[in-house]
């Protein structure tokens, strides 16, 4: 009895063995993407215009991406969608396209970081400053983003448009 006992032991532990063996590598590989480097968005082509009180200053095609963001009154943070959790993946931005418009076509922009809402409130651009008098406005497709310009994400083709609007 001890021996018939002993042999199914015996078994059972090869079979838990030989399953096991079986089953790591495939758990080592369904782990390996988690600690991968997040992924990279594709840049995208919009159009982008930005409008000031009474001109236009900037007004072409642009390519751009989600990326970090630096501004003189904000600092440096991340801005590509994913912003107070507003998209699971990276992405280009409003707010993005009109820091690389700034550096390409050198104009300055600045914006206030609002840490409870993970994103910019861009507050002038070409020393334009709205205050309590104006905004810029951030529409995408002819509609007012109904988040801030770091938490939209924007796709290929899209008109983008920073506008300059009186209280």
């Amino acid at each position: 009895m001890f021996g018939n006992l002993r042999h199914r032991i015996l078994v059972t532990a090869a079979a838990l063995g030989l399953a096991l063996t079986a089953w790591a590598p495939a758990a080592t590989a369904q782990a390996a993407p988690a600690t991968a480097a997040p992924a990279t968005a594709a840049p995208v082509t919009v159009h982008l215009t930005v409008t000031g009180p009474g001109s236009v200053l900037y007004n072409a095609d642009l390519k751009t991406t989600g990326h970090t963001v630096t501004t003189a009154s904000g600092g440096t943070h991340i801005c590509d969608g994913t912003n107070n959790g507003a998209n699971p993946s990276p992405g280009a931005t409003p707010t993005a396209a009109l820091d690389d418009a700034a550096h390409a076509a050198g104009f300055t922009w600045d914006g206030t970081w609002y840490a409870s809402f993970n994103d910019y409130l861009v507050a002038s651009i070409a020393g334009h400053t709205g205050g309590s008098e104006a905004y810029w406005n951030i529409a995408v497709n002819g509609v007012a983003t109904p988040v801030g310009g770091c938490q939209f994400r924007i796709a290929d083709g899209d008109s983008v448009a920073f506008t300059w609007t009186e209280l």
